[in-house]
């Protein structure tokens, strides 16, 4: 037995105190260090089911050259065989080349518009297997089901555009012109031409699409599409005029479809809410 008791103790110094650590005392540090390596460590992301930013950077180079092969691939035939589609792009439209260097642009114009048109399918499949896994069930949904149609709208855009929008504007602007100038067009601007009057079109034809997923998400709804349809009239005109020649023969020619369109967007809205009010 210790005479002085505790008396020690109290006159330890403060590096006495310092260094009089117990073995109770270091196994109580012991564990707490355990304790938080343990709580440190579980609020570490686990890396195979939290993918990091380069997994994302890397899966997006991967789409991307994915994308530039297939483009490259459709620009390489299409270039290669020029002369068995060229008589069905110029509609055999007597044209004038204004030097040695139109020449080349104009068959990479239109060879880089066609690759592109032909590269689409893929370039949506190959944009799809990127974002499906950042997407939750509803819009992974919506777009897998509505993504060939998107496709087809778009298709059935260009070829509206193609087979009566160019030609009727083509024919009346030239046969404008004759009657008081000897109209001459380039190459170059007929592909500019021929690409004003196709490839908005098809955009414009995904009209349907875009309302009904502005519906699915709840921004938009048939009753609010029939208040301010004169408003959207208005605006429909007003890029119809944008994006077509400067005559009111092609405006007047895009304007009738997209207004049909719109109508019918406003059916499919309203089918669209039926459907969800039946099915809570």
């Amino acid at each position: 037995m210790d005479p002085y008791g505790n008396r020690n103790s109290e006159n330890l110094g403060p590096l006495d105190k310092s260094q009089a650590v117990t073995k109770e005392d270091r196994v109580d540090i012991e564990v707490g260090s355990s304790v938080s390596m343990i709580k440190i460590k579980g609020n570490r992301p686990d890396p195979e089911n939290d993918p990091s930013l380069v997994d994302h950077l890397t899966d997006l180079r991967k789409q991307l050259v994915k994308s530039a092969a297939v483009f490259l691939f459709f620009l390489i035939a299409v270039f290669s065989s020029i002369n068995l589609w060229f008589p069905y792009i110029t509609r055999d439209y007597e044209l004038v080349i204004l030097g040695p260097m139109e020449v080349v642009k104009f068959y990479m114009s239109i060879s880089t518009a066609l690759a592109l048109g032909l590269s689409i399918p893929f370039l949506c499949h190959f944009l799809w297997q990127f974002v499906k896994p950042g997407l939750n069930e509803r819009e992974s949904r919506f777009l897998s089901l509505y993504s060939p149609v998107m496709f087809l709208l778009f298709i059935l855009g260009v070829a509206f555009g193609y087979f009566i929008v160019n030609p009727i504007s083509y024919k009346f602007l030239v046969s404008l012109g004759a009657i008081n100038f000897n109209v001459m067009v380039s190459a170059q601007e007929y592909i500019s031409f021929l690409l004003m009057t196709t490839m908005p079109i098809g955009i414009l034809f995904e009209l349907p699409i875009v309302a009904m997923f502005l519906a699915a998400i709840g921004l938009l709804t048939a009753e609010s599409m029939k208040n301010v349809r004169k408003w959207s009239y208005l605006a429909i005109a007003i890029v119809s005029a944008l994006i077509t020649p400067p005559d009111f023969v092609s405006q007047l020619i895009v304007l009738i479809p997209m207004v049909l369109l719109y109508e019918v967007s406003i059916q499919i809205v309203k089918f669209t809410e039926r459907r969800n009010t039946v099915v809570n």
